[in-house]
């Protein structure tokens, strides 16, 4: 018995995708920027899939889409698109609990001088709306912060947050890669300029993503070359790719209403078959929480044996797949640097382990995994009892 519990990190693309994909890429083939028959299929099937991906955020016009090919690219190109219009270093606010694809970016732009501010969050991963009003200056140009944060599953206040940078006339991004295609999400209603999105974490294939630009915003692009994509992202289109990942987009939407409940009932209980494991503490907020999203630390790692990374091995050899949010470096492992901002100890924060639902995740998928993760923490760590951050 084989149960993948890893939907944050990826998912299986659904068989719509999978079949357009397949269609495309042997039938409509052509460069989507040549003006013959070829070229003007290719760039309708393009055109589609961003009218597509424009519904699912209920984007005013599909031109508002840029693709990219991923998530990771779509966030370098807020960060550094905005950035790049500036002759001299400016500010930018981030929060302390961002995806790497935000992070390192700000720390490029760090070292050429820019000032950056990281939002501190609570003890469940949340920012404070007023730290947000108090950290903007004059000079500050653009603030970021993720939707729903892949590691702990915490939900922030997007639209507090945005309506404060626009109410002081600051670019407004957030990186919904985990959000979208889970949480309803209003582009018109919502108060953002930017917002990434992946065609992966939607059941769409692997190697596409999109950049939400607010009509009216300015960015520099990232590539020079041919000018596709509005100018923003030159370079011929992923057009197989692409279409997977309008027709992904698009199911997500339609299929949003009855899907996200039964990720939530299959969350809860989660949460309630693991509540009275000595040792499992819940990380992130439960209310405001990704509808598909489980995690906890442990209460005491102790080194390489209770690490999240030893558990996510045991849970392999029992056939299911979760995750770990420690990273290893040169064999060494590090904490999280999410569950550290968030007050965990450098221990705690090696025990971090992720459980995160999909389509295909059953009643029993979750009853046989609580039951297996039980038995392997008793197994490891028999005397292991509570403990606070």
């Amino acid at each position: 018995m084989q149960i993948y519990l890893d939907y944050s990190a990826t998912t299986p693309p659904r068989s719509e995708a999978i079949a357009l994909l397949q269609t495309v890429l042997t039938q409509q083939w052509g460069n989507p920027s040549s003006l013959h028959e070829w070229g003007n299929r290719a760039a309708t099937i393009v055109e589609q899939a961003r009218i597509q991906v424009a519904g699912l955020i209920n984007a005013p016009v599909p031109e508002s889409i840029i693709f990219t090919s991923g998530g990771t690219e779509a966030d370098n190109l807020a960060i550094m698109g905005v950035a790049r219009l500036y002759s001299a270093p400016q500010h930018m606010i981030i929060s302390s609990v961002e995806h790497s694809a935000i992070y390192e970016p700000i720390r490029s732009l760090e070292r050429w001088g820019w000032e950056v501010t990281r939002l501190g969050v609570d003890g469940k991963g949340r920012v404070n709306p007023l730290d947000l009003q108090a950290a903007l200056r004059d000079n500050t140009v653009l603030v970021s912060v993720i939707y729903g944060q892949s590691e702990v599953g915490t939900v922030q206040p997007i639209a507090e947050l945005g309506n404060i940078a626009r109410t002081h006339g600051v670019l407004f991004h957030t990186d919904a890669v985990q959000a979208a295609g889970r949480l309803p999400i209003d582009v018109q209603q919502l108060p953002v300029d930017l917002l990434s999105l992946s065609s992966h974490k939607l059941y769409g294939p692997q190697g596409a993503g999109a950049l939400y630009v607010r009509s009216g915003v300015e960015l520099w692009p990232l590539l020079g070359g041919g000018g596709q994509e509005m100018g923003l992202r030159s370079g011929t289109q992923a057009v197989p790719i692409i279409a997977g990942f309008g027709v992904a987009a698009e199911l997500a939407a339609q299929e949003m209403a009855q899907e996200t409940p039964r990720l939530i009932a299959l969350r809860d209980r989660a949460f309630a078959q693991l509540a009275d494991v000595p040792g499992l503490i819940p990380t992130g907020d439960r209310y405001h929480r990704l509808p598909h999203h489980v995690s906890f630390s442990l209460a005491s790692a102790d080194g390489e044996k209770l690490s999240g990374k030893t558990l996510v091995r045991h849970m392999n050899l029992a056939g299911i797949g979760i995750s770990a949010g420690s990273a290893c470096h040169s064999g060494k492992l590090s904490p999280s640097p999410i569950l550290l901002a968030m007050g965990y100890s450098e221990q705690a924060a090696l025990g971090g382990i992720r459980l995160t639902l999909g389509r295909d995740t059953t009643e029993a998928d979750v009853d046989w995994t609580a039951m297996v993760l039980k038995q392997v923490l008793q197994r490891l760590i028999p005397d292991l009892s509570p403990a606070t951050k």
